[in-house]
Order: C-alpha cells, then structure tokens, then sequence
C-alpha cells in the first residue's frame, strides 16, 4: 500500500523531526522549493467545512509549484448520490498524485488510503484524528521552545472531542519528560483512552483539573480549544458549556513570561482579542506553520511514492 499519513503516529519521532527540519529550510529557503511540485495535483477532497486546513494544503501544493483539484463540500461530489469512499477514493487515483481529505466519518481517510493508488492525508476525521494539524502544533512549540523534552502542556476546553487535543497527545507522549494539564468542564473530560492508553502506558504524569488558574503558573504551553457545536448532539449542553473557560489577560498575571499560548482556530471567544498583542500568542503563528508543515508531508510522501 502506497505511503499515507491517517494518524500522527504512522511517523516516528525521526520522521516527524524530518518534517520539521524540511519545513525550516522551507522557511529559510523558499525559492528552493518553488518548482518541485510542477506538474503534479493535489486532490482536496472536503465532506465537511474547512477554512483554514483546505486553503493551507492549497497554498502548500500552489507554493510547491503544483496544481490543486477537488471539491469543498460533500454535497459537490459522488457522495451526494451514494458513492462509497472507496470508490472515490480509486476514481480520484486516476486524476491526481496525492490526496489531502476531511470526513466527519471516523475512519474515512484510512478506508481511502486502503483503496488509493496514491498517498492519502488525513485532513480531520470526525472527533478521531487530525494530523496535520499537529504538525503545525509540532513546528510551533519546536520553534517556540527549541525541543519537546520536559515541558508542562496544558490542554483547555473541548478535550473529549477535539481531535487536535487527542493527535498532539499522541505525538507528544513519545518525547521525555513531559508533564500535562487537561483543564475542562466534567462533560467534556479527555477520553480514558488517552489516559488508560496513552498516559498510563508510558507512566506519563498528568493532572486533571477545571480550573484553569491554579494550573496556570506552572505552564510552558497553554493549547486553547473551542467547545464545538458541530459534535454535540444536545443543543442545550452545548449551550451551557461554551463559555466555560475565556482566557482574559486576567487570568494571565500568574503565568509564565515564557508562556506559548496556542489554539487550532478557528477561534469564537474562547481566546480575548485583548491576548492576540501579548507576545506569548501563537496562534496565527500556528496557521503559517501548518503551511509549511504540510509542504514538507507532501514533498515526503510523493518522494516514497516514487512520483518525485
């Protein structure tokens, strides 16, 4: 089966600093890889909505020197009259080199990847995984704190269903020392997979919390989330729990001058405006960094695809 990237982990540790290093001579020597993706097409294959993840695999492939295909709505596909991931999956073999694709499915990408003739990314799938976006999340805390080792993550909001919460869980557990902080409402706790499998596993230490203040002083990173709409099937819980945790300067005073403060975006209020001038704030920095992250998976799989 042709090299794809479903879950942060089909990477290791060495892998993942590969990308990294590519991504900074990216940054560092854009004119370098401007032509290396002429002639080749990304298929951006979008069942649900996307801003900011659909138009960095976009301006990733434009900035390669490559072309970009595909649709941004299921609605605008096959899927709207009952064809199978599979099948598009095979269908969109014929037409492209690569394929970045969201689903609200579970599992969707993978099944694309197992009947692709071509490298598959995961774009988001569902409340499961969303690697990429932890590729950005990799190449902001290494250019912020120059490593991984020992640091004390914490994690607030949405971390029952946040996949980027979950994928940068994932990724992290395998550097040493690290410490987290999941900070969250009780309906909205991490999964006890993450922690039964993951944490427990690996003898990671971690503190679970609601209060985001008593954990504050002792962070390094401080990775926001929104409560998102999209996963509740109870309008009224979501409701009650959207403003369960807004960051304010206030609630700063305490922290770290070293403090990172992050966030996947998209951003509702969780996240004052008031933050985005304090030197700490990441954030945006995340959005370019995703950019570059995604041009070097790109260059990475076509290269093992032996179509570059």
């Amino acid at each position: 089966m042709t090299r794809s990237m479903i879950d942060i982990l089909d990477f290791t540790t060495e892998e993942l600093q590969e990308l990294i290093d590519t991504a900074n001579d990216i940054i560092a020597n854009p004119e370098f890889y401007c032509e290396r993706c002429r002639g080749k097409k990304l298929a951006t294959l979008f069942f649900e909505p996307s801003t900011r993840t659909r138009l960095s695999f976009e301006a990733a492939m434009y900035e390669l020197g490559g072309n970009v295909i595909g649709f941004s709505e299921a609605q605008s596909s096959s899927a709207s009259k009952g064809e199978s991931v599979a099948d598009t999956a095979k269908v969109i073999s014929c037409y492209a080199d690569i394929i970045a694709m969201r689903h609200p499915k579970e599992g969707a990408p993978l099944v694309a990847a197992m009947n692709a003739s071509i490298p598959v990314i995961n774009a988001g799938d569902g409340g499961h995984n969303h690697p990429t976006q932890t590729l950005a999340d990799l190449l902001t805390i290494y250019r912020e704190k120059g490593g991984f080792d020992g640091l004390s993550v914490g994690f607030c909001g949405d971390l029952k269903f946040g996949r980027t919460v979950h994928s940068l869980i994932n990724a992290l557990s395998r550097y040493e020392g690290l410490k987290f902080f999941f900070i969250s409402p009780e309906e909205l706790k991490v999964p006890s997979y993450v922690k039964k499998g993951i944490l427990a596993e690996r003898s990671i230490p971690y503190v679970q919390t609601t209060d985001l203040e008593s954990a504050m002083p002792e962070l390094d990173i401080l990775y926001m989330t929104r409560v998102q709409r999209e996963r509740f099937f109870n309008e009224e819980d979501y409701l009650r729990l959207k403003d369960s945790y807004i960051l304010t300067p206030e609630k700063l005073k305490n922290a770290k001058e070293s403090l990172s403060i992050m966030h996947p975006l998209p951003r509702v209020n969780e996240i004052s405006v008031a933050i985005d001038e304090d030197p700490r704030a990441c954030y945006f920095k995340q959005v370019l960094y995703g950019k570059y992250m995604r041009m070097a998976l790109i260059l990475k799989l076509l290269k093992e695809a032996g179509t570059l």
